[in-house]
């Protein structure tokens, strides 16, 4: 479909979504659809929960925030069950700031636009449609109209509470155009937009010198004092502040703890209350959600001072570290790269998976359990197996610091030092090495990092390229491997012959000769030593496998290569070990031979075909790992 077909589409569904009728006429959509009466609080829990939820061993997954915010599932789910559930359900919690605390650039940011952009779009189905009284400038929630004495028949009646007084200007409005019929007020569907100040506002702090506090609460239209004779009456005043135009949606403040007194104690009465003071009037109704961001260091600056006790109080703290996951991590990178101008230059792979390696020690604790160094920690997080270690061990080591996250180095340096080595060296292709190399220049150019944790950088960057050499040479042993996994199954259904004999106490039958010899011990270990299995666990090794075996077959099922990963790597290692030796002669050879050029340009038609290599990257890695091979 041309573009010009969609915006036509696109204009035709906005005026299909519109609706105005009186005031007795919405109270009929009540009646068919309550939910449409829901509060702010109750609309973002929905529009979260309606976009989906996966429950996972005992965790929840929300794909509402799916493929914009990576590894963060522990403190979403957090987020959504303590603050955003519970205030769906009118808890005090509804009465609180959201106050989201964690480093730069480590999702806070992009947590709450996805929040405004998700609420703009959820108010145009539905389940997430919005009502208001026609004219309003803070798109009023017309259940206001209901006089307070008959609110509990309007219960009774709709099983609805309403919450909020009607404002000055509708009051006002309601007398004099409407002459107090609340059934012929006018009402009309809204539709959110931080664009239009619709239902989304946003606060950023400026100079508190010159900023007023109109910007939250609005200000006197001195042009109408004339026309309307006084400074209290309604029709006066401009209801343009953030939080009159917030209402019925959210209001972002942006770093809020770095804002004059004033404008926060304005927040005080909103939150607890649900109502704030402008103008010379009494207090205005506000329904809307108030979310903050801010780092830690300013947020233990905020709480160290007595004075805002009062306003901490009413502040629920939702912690939002870095991601601790290197795929995660890797995700992220992904993403940024796409959203920039360097998407077209070919990264090499595990380049960007290095790079996380890096990062993510950053912001590792060191363990004080004596068998867990960072390495280990790093890798057990990302779900990795690391002999000796299971699930409950990962939960212990994320009980040690409940502030792991908080620190080390953020994702947008990452892709700045990226895309500084492509710009400064005019590259078309990068790999790991340049983009390790071009962290480690930047670090001396890092204003935060002190000279300590520089050192202590300059050495995860040695761990994460000694992580890049293993998976350099394990990629190019594999690709030398012609058919690769026709040799592996191979070595493997031989394996599990001997396996099956050593544990039946059989013997297996030369198919040559066809005469009976004991299962091959020296074949048997080769594999085995690979992963580490020492002489006194290989019994148990084995019986394991054949229960495995066992299992499959009860089940309908083959054993195959890809049935068991830790004898899949051992297999893997076994090959790669005995083609040591071919590979390094070939990659180090300056004047290569007919046939072992041949064998190089096979290798780098296979990096380029099955393993995402461009030409360029391909011979640097055989350079490279040719050259590990002959240190």
């Amino acid at each position: 479909m041309k573009i010009i077909d969609k915006i036509q589409r696109h204009r035709e569904e906005e005026e299909r979504l519109k609706w105005e009728g009186t005031f007795a006429e919405y109270l009929d959509i009540l009646r068919e659809r309550p939910e449409v009466a829901q509060t702010a609080h109750s609309r973002i829990y929905n529009m979260i929960k309606d976009a989906g939820v996966v429950e996972e061993n005992g965790k929840k997954r929300y794909l509402f925030f799916e493929g914009h915010i990576f590894g963060l599932e522990e403190a979403v789910e957090r987020l959504v069950e303590e603050y955003f559930h519970s205030a769906a359900k009118r808890l005090d919690v509804k009465k609180r700031i959201l106050l989201l605390m964690g480093p730069v650039s480590g999702g806070k940011s992009t947590l709450v636009t996805l929040l405004k952009r998700g609420l703009e779009k959820y108010s145009r189905t539905d389940q997430g449609a919005v009502y208001a009284i026609k004219g309003c400038p803070m798109h009023e929630d017309p259940l206001h109209l209901i006089p307070h004495h008959m609110r509990i028949d309007f219960f009774n009646e709709f099983g609805i509470r309403i919450e909020g007084n009607l404002s000055p200007l509708n009051m006002m409005r309601l007398e004099k155009d409407y002459r107090g019929r609340i059934e012929d007020v006018l009402v009309e569907r809204i539709f959110l937009s931080e664009d239009r100040r619709v239902g989304v506002g946003t606060f950023s702090p400026s100079d508190p010198k010159s900023q007023d506090i109109a910007d939250l609460t609005g200000s006197i239209d001195f042009s109408t004092i004339a026309e309307f004779g006084s400074e209290s009456d309604p029709r006066a005043y401009r209801f343009d502040g953030e939080l009159n135009k917030a209402n019925r949606g959210l209001m972002e403040f942006q770093e809020m703890l770095k804002c004059d007194e004033k404008f926060l104690w304005h927040l005080l009465s909103l939150t607890q209350e649900g109502n704030f003071k402008a103008g010379r009037f009494a207090l205005i109704s506000a329904d809307e959600m108030i979310v903050a961001h801010t780092n830690e260091a300013e947020y233990k600056s905020f709480i160290s001072n007595k004075k805002n006790e009062a306003l901490h109080s009413r502040m629920i703290v939702m912690p939002i570290p870095y991601n601790l996951k290197v795929s995660e991590e890797e995700r992220i990178y992904k993403k940024m790269i796409l959203e920039s101008d360097i998407a077209d230059v070919h990264i090499a792979p595990h380049a960007l998976k290095i790079a996380a390696t890096f990062t993510i020690l950053t912001r590792l604790k060191e363990s004080k359990k004596s068998n867990v160094d960072v390495l280990k920690k790093m890798k057990l997080y990302d779900g990795q197996t690391v002999e000796g270690f299971n699930t409950q061990d990962v939960i212990e080591l994320k009980k040690e610091f409940a502030d792991e996250g908080m620190n080390g180095i953020d994702p947008r340096y990452v892709i700045n030092r990226i895309s500084s080595a492509i710009i400064r060296k005019e590259l078309t292709s990068i790999n790991a090495l340049d983009v390790l190399r071009s962290i480690k220049e930047g670090l001396s150019q890092h204003a935060s990092i002190s000279q300590e944790d520089k050192e202590r950088y300059l050495n995860y960057i040695s761990i994460a390229r000694k992580e890049y050499d293993d998976m350099a040479k394990k990629e190019v042993q594999k690709a030398f491997v012609y058919s690769y996994e026709e040799s592996a199954k191979t070595l493997m259904d031989n394996y599990l012959d001997n396996v099956e004999a050593y544990c039946n106490k059989n013997k297996l039958r030369d198919p040559l000769t066809g005469e009976e010899m004991s299962p091959d011990e020296k074949l048997m270990r080769s594999i085995e030593e690979q992963i580490g299995i020492s002489e006194n666990a290989k019994k148990a090794f084995r019986e394991e496998i054949l229960i495995r075996i066992s299992a499959y077959a009860r089940n309908g099922k083959k054993f195959d290569y890809h049935s068991h990963d830790r004898l899949r790597e051992a297999i893997q290692k076994k090959l790669f070990a005995d083609l040591k030796d071919v590979v390094k002669i070939t990659t180090s050879t300056k004047t290569p031979d007919e046939n072992q050029l041949k064998k190089i340009n096979e290798v780098i038609a296979r990096l380029i075909d099955e393993y995402g290599y461009n030409s360029t990257s391909a011979n640097d890695l055989l350079k490279y790992v040719g050259s590990l091979l002959n240190r």
